[in-house]
């Protein structure tokens, strides 16, 4: 059987070229020979709107996600919150299926809610009101009618605030909480979960309603490029040399 293959928060940039050389050879190897690829957010850096595709960076990422999917991997795209403009001209040329915030997916044979991960760290009450802001249609479709040039220089204005409220937080609050995981696995009725954001990878052993139940969570692709493999035998962390 093929495992579905699963990668989070690759933050694709120009400022990190190593990395995009490294999802061109995940994507010409492994995900070759997987039943599935999912992107489960923050594949780019930032993305003010799929005028991006016209830049070299996003160019490469996107041949080689069709070129995976050409191969028959089934690709499937979930919005980060760095990339959370993605829109359909970027999935056309992907060859991908856009997901929405949270889906549940027959994953070797399991029933799992796969997400993002920020809607489940609600300890950070500033980054959930920032992201109920720009999550909203309005909100979006305003911004997607500026011209393009100012809409890269406002995401990257975003981009530097960010940072900055980032640095001053404390570290407890950007992790999940667990009263919001626990309602999560309730609410979609399932025992797994797989998720990135946190760029805190582990497997996590749980409880819920007596039953036992399992949150992983992706790597990063800050550092090496890893992911998680999941098939009828189980799921295990992989790295790309």
């Amino acid at each position: 059987m093929k495992p579905a293959l699963f990668v989070s928060d690759l933050h694709l940039s120009p400022a990190r070229p190593a990395m995009l050389e490294a999802f061109e050879r995940f994507c010409a190897g492994p995900a070759r020979g997987a039943s599935g690829l999912w992107v489960l957010g923050d594949l780019f850096d930032a993305w003010a709107g799929d005028d991006e595709l016209a830049d070299p960076l996003p160019a490469r990422t996107v041949a080689a996600l069709a070129a995976v999917a050409a191969a028959g991997t089934a690709v499937a795209v979930m919005r980060g919150n760095r990339d959370l403009l993605l829109g359909e001209r970027f999935a056309a040329a992907a060859g991908a299926r856009l997901l929405p915030d949270a889906v549940v997916a027959p994953v070797a044979g399991t029933p799992t809610l796969l997400l993002h991960g920020d809607t489940l760290c609600t300890d950070d009450l500033a980054y959930q009101r920032y992201r109920a802001r720009v999550h909203d249609p309005t909100l979006q479709r305003r911004f997607l009618a500026l011209p393009w040039i100012i809409r890269r220089a406002l995401v990257a204005g975003i981009r530097g605030t960010s940072r900055r409220a980032t640095a001053r937080k404390p570290t407890a609050i950007m992790d999940v909480n667990a009263g919001a995981v626990a309602a999560a696995f309730a609410e979609h009725g399932v025992t797994r979960m797989i998720h990135g954001h946190t760029h805190r990878p582990a497997r996590h052993h749980l409880t819920v309603d007596g039953a036992p139940a399992e949150r992983w969570v992706l790597p990063d692709w800050y550092d090496a490029a890893g992911y998680l493999a999941v098939d009828a035998g189980g799921a295990t962390f992989e790295r790309l040399d």
